[in-house]
């Protein structure tokens, strides 16, 4: 169904298919026609059109044909009017301003960037979303002047959160089509995010964290497990044993808030440096004054956004990134470490 829609009926189905991927490009200067398939015979028309156009989701299409935007035999219908087997369809996409936030020009460490998606490398202290008490100079403000197309897509194309002292990759879909096809690879958890972090004490192991998260019950702006939260699964793997704390590799089949450092702390394992969730500053016995100033001077919690992998959604090319560790956290291991230089850096998941 994904490839019905066709400019001519004699397509083949690899023509179509072709069409469809590059049909993003020129929606806004001609329509999308389609004819309804047998097998479509008696859906709903927003259904169909889901089925038809999968560069679009189900909601904007929905609002388009309310809007009179999409026709059924030239005609505007309900949503929930049920199709027949050769019916016309056509589809006129319209570009709507839905992202009234400022554009702003900051510097952006732009890591790769072409018509469908850009990858952001993130500095810790920047914060993504405007918000209370952040109004301006957010990530998102930035976006908007580096790629002003933005301003039609939900959230500005951000496609998931990194908290404010959170550094690394983030992910941002460029396009209308490129938007719903990531949208639906996170809910299929075919993104893979990886992530390296320093928590304190000995961990003997690796393991895996599947515990729910919802919000604190008297804390409200805190997130905490809870068997009335959304399911959450957290893999970690030990990279590196210090005398009291651990360097992790940690992989996400889901994206809650906070999920890393509330599952660390659950696990009684919190992030160093962590403001929220690692309580008060735990100093090692015998720590030596270098090791003392830089714990203290950690304000930050100790977690980096490191790899990005994802199928590309318009060619399908499979897309991997790294962003090295930043230079505190950095700076924090080499001090852990005590002795000649270890190329952290260099480490893999086992």
């Amino acid at each position: 169904p994904r490839d019905a829609w066709r400019r001519n009926p004699e397509n083949s189905i690899d023509q179509r298919r072709a069409q469809n991927f590059s049909a993003k490009r020129d929606f806004v200067d001609q329509p999308l026609t389609a004819i309804i398939d047998p097998q479509q015979d008696g859906k709903r028309f927003d259904q169909v059109l889901a089925e038809i156009f999968p560069d679009y989701s189900r909601a904007r299409l929905q609002g388009w044909i309310r809007q009179g935007n999409a026709r059924l035999d030239d005609a505007v219908v309900a949503p929930r009017t049920k199709v027949r087997a050769g019916q016309s369809v056509v589809l006129m996409p319209v570009l709507e301003t839905i992202q009234e936030d400022a554009s702003e020009a900051m510097a952006l460490n732009v890591v790769y960037a072409d018509a469908d998606v850009i990858v952001i490398n993130k500095p810790a202290g920047l914060v993504v979303h405007p918000g209370a008490g952040n109004p301006h100079g957010t990530l998102l403000n930035g976006l908007l002047h580096y790629a002003p197309e933005l301003e039609t897509l939900p959230r500005a194309g951000i496609l998931h959160r990194l908290d404010k002292d959170t550094s690394g990759l983030l992910l941002v879909a460029r396009s209308i089509a490129a938007h719903t096809r990531l949208v639906r690879a996170l809910e299929e958890r075919e993104i893979r995010r990886e992530y390296r972090a320093v928590c304190n004490d000995r961990l003997t192991a690796g393991g895996t964290i599947d515990a729910p998260i919802g919000r604190h019950r008297t804390q409200r702006t805190r997130m905490a497990v809870s068997d009335s939260g959304k399911p959450a699964v957290t893999h970690y793997r030990v990279l590196q044993r210090f005398a009291a704390h651990t360097f992790i590799a940690v992989r996400l089949e889901t994206g809650r808030t906070h999920q890393i450092r509330v599952h660390m702390s659950f696990k009684n394992h919190p992030l160093v440096g962590d403001p929220v969730y690692g309580g008060r500053l735990r100093m090692p016995p015998g720590a030596s004054d270098a090791l003392a100033a830089a714990l203290r001077g950690f304000k930050r919690q100790a977690l980096h956004a490191s790899d990005l992998g994802f199928e590309h959604p318009v060619s399908g090319k499979e897309m991997n990134f790294h962003a090295p560790l930043p230079t505190d956290l950095l700076g924090l291991l080499q001090v852990q470490a005590d002795g000649p230089a270890v190329d952290f850096e260099g480490m893999r998941w086992p």
